[in-house]
């Protein structure tokens, strides 16, 4: 008989396991050699690729890409939303899934829970279901809300959403999250009711924040609801803006950018934003992972959640700005440990 590696033996071993669901025993006697033969048989169809084993999670999880995510970037959790093409669900749900999961997770009693705004948050919210151990819980805004800007969805309408699927309280911020002036922005945050929300927000256990492209979207819409002057755009496009979080703009290294979009927006900064002990960012497509990247370099997010081909993106990103553009994208997540320094908690 053909010898037990020969090509066309090992597709009839195949066959006969995998399509018709016989034993190795039965294989064995359909092509006259022992069982033990046969298991080596299936091995070495493995390796060759005439076999190919997929295990597709009912969860709609690439967990070879999450770690990877986590183990390049140092970041807590990762949950990356496998593309595929389930009837009826936009990829949007899909990551909104995975981040009402990672919340419900991450929840535990008398928790304050912060949220910004956006598309994938309001995915998110959606996906919420309250199929767990009733917590006290708070949920506040990180930044205010956003009457300026049409069709968009603001941290209010989330709050109040989020808080009635979770049967929790809620504080609202009332005030517009951005101004088109630094006089009126700062008159608000002298308001005590808007001061004490802002600090609130600060002193969260959790965030859940969406992370925009100053190109596109509600984040290119901030822009231009603050009607800036010509020397004004010059000046923040000359700084680099590669995404926003909370509508605070940020460079590629994660440096946020100062100046007359700053002073004229009404959310916790930055820097308060650092202090909060686990942000979750919550980005979908391949138009984000600039700023996604720069999120990570600046250390305002501890986790992500994203969909499959973000996370590709994040990867090839990070490599092409290592300097690395030979060959096929790296396969092993210890290929980018340079890319990110490790000063998380300095």
């Amino acid at each position: 008989m053909p010898t037990p590696r020969d090509p066309a033996t090992l597709m009839a071993a195949a066959r006969l396991y995998y399509l018709q669901g016989r034993s190795q025993a039965e294989v064995a006697t359909a092509l006259g050699t022992s069982r033990s033969n046969v298991s080596r048989m299936l091995s070495e169809a493995l390796k060759q690729g005439i076999v190919e084993i997929r295990i597709h999670d009912p969860a709609g999880r690439e967990h070879q890409l999450e770690e990877r995510i986590r183990e390049a970037f140092g970041l807590r959790e990762v949950r990356v939303a496998h593309v595929g093409n389930a009837a009826g669900t936009s990829l949007e749900e899909k990551v909104g899934t995975q981040a009402a999961r990672l919340l419900i997770e991450n929840l535990t009693d008398g928790m304050t829970v912060a949220l910004s705004w956006g598309h994938a948050l309001q995915s998110m919210v959606y996906a919420t279901t309250a199929q767990h151990e009733h917590y006290r819980l708070n949920l506040v805004q990180l930044v205010g809300g956003l009457s300026s800007i049409s069709n968009e969805v603001s941290g209010q309408e989330l709050v109040r959403e989020l808080a009635v699927r979770l049967g929790a309280e809620y504080r609202f911020l009332h005030a517009p999250a951005v101004l088109e002036s630094a006089v009126s922005r700062d008159a608000l945050m002298a308001e005590s009711s808007i001061s004490a929300a802002l600090a609130s927000a600060g002193e969260a256990d959790i965030a859940f924040v969406g992370i925009g492209a100053p190109t596109a979207g509600s984040s290119s819409a901030i822009l231009e609801s603050l009607k800036l002057s010509a020397d004004e755009e010059k000046a923040f496009w000359a700084a680099g803006p590669v995404g926003d979080i909370a509508a605070r703009y940020y460079d590629a290294e994660g440096r946020q950018v100062r100046g007359a979009v700053s002073d004229r927006v009404l959310a916790i900064s930055l820097d308060q934003l650092a202090r909060i002990p686990h942000v979750v960012g919550v980005a979908q497509g391949r138009a984000k992972s600039r700023g996604v990247l720069g999120a990570i370099r600046g250390h305002h997010i501890d986790s992500l959640v994203c969909d499959e081909v973000l996370a590709r993106s994040l990867l090839a990103d990070a490599r092409a700005d290592a300097g690395d553009t030979s060959g096929p994208a790296p396969d092993l997540a210890t290929d980018l440990t340079a890319v990110v320094p490790d000063t998380k908690g300095a």
